[in-house]
């Protein structure tokens, strides 16, 4: 697999990713916020809670970054990313569109297919 440019996974909403991508971001962001807990809950410190908790809001910007590149692979709008607010058939949804199912082979409008699939039958 190539370099990961980390900025654009997490960061940025534009573009296209493929599924390993996808689940090392939200492993990424999910590993984040927990070594925050697991820190704060070790030394016991309200302060620590705090930054915890802050921590946690601001992984909802690189979490929504990382699956709304993967709606783009598979060729749907970002505004998809708010299918999870539907209680657990939204969960469901995102996880087997996002985490399981290909991306749409070739270039599509959002972009070239990250796996560098040309588009067409040779």
């Amino acid at each position: 697999m190539d370099t990961i440019d980390w900025q654009h996974l997490l960061f940025q909403f534009d573009g296209r990713i493929n599924r390993a991508k996808f689940w090392i971001g939200i492993v990424a962001v999910y590993a984040a916020t927990w070594i925050l807990f697991i820190i704060a809950a070790a030394a016991n410190s309200s302060a620590l809670w705090v930054i915890a908790a802050v921590g946690s809001l601001a992984a909802i910007w690189p979490y929504v970054a990382v699956q709304i590149k993967r709606w783009h692979d598979r060729d749907k709008a970002g505004w998809w990313v708010f299918i999870a607010f539907i209680p657990l058939i939204g969960t469901i949804w995102v996880l087997v569109e996002c985490g399981f199912l290909p991306g749409t082979e070739g270039p599509n409008q959002y972009g070239v297919d990250p796996l560098g699939n040309p588009g067409y039958d040779i």
